[in-house]
């Protein structure tokens, strides 16, 4: 990002290696996105293979196709949050100075997180209140739903907490293709792609 968008981010131990562990983790939720995704096509194919070529169908199928689906967007979002490509309206934002735009950003992202963690603290119980129904054509728990959001959320959390300390350039140098927060200046695009833990 320029260095239109507020002070660089902490350069501290803590905060580097709390950077670091949630880059790793993010790596880990795109190979389950990956999977998933590829399970939901793969499923739907043998689908459609089923009912149109030999005349049967698979019980399971959109049952499975749309717990995939579930599965990969909710494991998205917290990505969209590390590269700022949410919806946010802007129009008084772009107006603040720099400084005072990367002051809001981490009061936003402070409060989102806040919002994040109730999130994650509702789905608890509601995981265990469903624990015991089974869906319609699995023999496995309908909870499985809701315990994509709750890793959402805690997943979101961490992304939000991070973006509260170190501010819309936190990501800075570390690989990390992030979308204008704030008003700020456009990406100056020689940042590499792709998240490389450092």
């Amino acid at each position: 990002m320029s260095s239109g968008n507020g002070a660089p981010a902490p350069s501290g131990a803590l905060f580097l290696s709390a950077r670091t562990a949630l880059a790793w983790a993010d790596r880990f939720s795109y190979g389950a996105i990956v999977a998933v995704m590829a399970l939901m096509a793969l499923i739907v194919a043998v689908q459609v293979f089923f009912r149109y070529v030999l005349a049967s169908s698979i019980d399971s199928a959109d049952e499975l196709a749309r717990l995939f689906f579930v599965w990969a967007m909710f494991l998205a979002i917290p990505h969209g949050v590390r590269r700022g490509v949410h919806v946010g309206v802007e129009a008084f934002v772009a107006l603040m100075p720099a400084g005072r735009r990367a002051a809001l950003f981490r009061l936003n992202s402070a409060l989102a997180a806040a919002l994040m963690a109730l999130i994650f603290a509702t789905a608890l119980p509601v995981i265990t209140g469903k624990w015991e129904e089974r869906m319609p054509t699995l023999e496995i728990t309908a909870a499985v739903y809701y315990i994509a959001v709750l890793i959402a959320a805690g997943h979101a959390c961490l992304h939000l907490l991070l973006l509260a300390w170190g501010g819309p350039r936190c990501w800075e140098g570390f690989g990390v293709q992030v979308a204008r927060p704030l008003g700020g200046d456009e990406p100056s695009g020689d940042e590499p792609s792709g998240d490389r833990p450092a």
